[in-house]
């Protein structure tokens, strides 16, 4: 992967991940309430796990956009994704089908993260 193709992936990602913590706090959070009623998780703790997971996501992003520690930012991506891909599955397993994908679309999301862990050393700047 080239210095800019590195460049692009880490700002794809981070986008992706600020604006998932961001729509899960605010238009998408009647989607994980449903989501958490229907599995049945205890009310109380619909709105802190919701919380928990956008800010996650939101420090996901930040950590992307900062280059710090990019190795490590890269091995905490896959095993959230997975661990989100696992939970959804169990959760709500027609998200596999559902036409927006959000379960599908982890599948590239994976492999641009292990692309990015590969190419670890070879650093970029944001300018």
């Amino acid at each position: 992967m080239s210095r800019v193709e590195h460049l692009f992936a880490r700002l794809s990602l981070a986008l992706l991940w600020l604006l998932t913590g961001v729509v899960s706090l605010t238009a998408g959070q009647s989607i994980g309430v449903e989501v958490l009623t229907a599995a049945g998780v205890d009310r109380t703790l619909i709105v802190p796990l919701i919380w928990a997971g956008s800010l996650l996501d939101l420090a996901l992003g930040l950590w992307l956009l900062s280059g710090w520690a990019l190795r490590l930012c890269c091995a905490l991506q896959l095993g959230v994704v997975i661990s989100y891909s696992i939970l959804l599955s169990l959760l709500a397993p027609a998200f596999w089908l559902h036409p927006f994908g959000p379960l599908s679309k982890n599948l590239p999301i994976l492999v641009l993260i292990w692309l990015l862990l590969r190419d670890h050393d070879k650093r970029t700047e944001l300018t």
